[in-house]
């Protein structure tokens, strides 16, 4: 697998990846426009490319993956907001190419992209029993909010 920079071209596979994160528990899976149409799934990728957003994608002979950031307003935070300055992470896998170790890939790449970027740290939002929270422990972030649905998980960056 390859692991390149996110583009504004890739917005429709970040949609499609926002799905697969925003639905992960696979018993019920509503549309994706339904999905998609709520406010705070859609912010997470609505006008991606726009100054402080930040993504990878993993491909093998087409995209299976992408990690990707975006920083968020005091007045309109995301799921996972910590600070203003802080970005959000977002992070999914296509559903065949999960277990290969393509998450930790596309996690570590994006870590490094924020912390070539200066970020201090990045956060993100995830329930407690979704699989990829162990993903995300390894990695060194720990719980900083508990919102009794999710938990809210921050990685302070150092300089490489």
């Amino acid at each position: 697998m390859i692991v390149r920079a996110a583009t504004s071209a890739d917005l429709p596979f970040l949609r499609a990846m926002i799905y697969e994160a925003a639905t992960w528990r696979t018993e019920v899976r509503p549309p994706v426009e339904t999905v998609l149409a709520d406010p705070h799934v859609a912010r997470y990728v609505s006008g991606w490319g726009r100054h402080g957003d930040a993504g990878v994608i993993g491909e093998d002979d087409r995209p299976v993956g992408a990690a990707w950031f975006r920083v968020f307003p005091v007045d309109e935070p995301g799921y996972g907001f910590v600070a203003a300055d802080v970005p959000e992470l977002s992070i999914a896998v296509a559903s065949e190419s999960r277990g290969r170790g393509v998450g930790g890939r596309l996690l570590d790449a994006l870590v490094d992209v924020a912390r070539d970027e200066g970020h201090r740290a990045v956060s993100l939002s995830v329930e407690p029993d979704n699989p990829a929270r162990r993903l995300y422990e390894r990695a060194g972030f720990v719980r900083v909010a508990d919102d009794g649905g999710a938990w809210t998980m921050l990685l302070e960056l150092r300089p490489s």
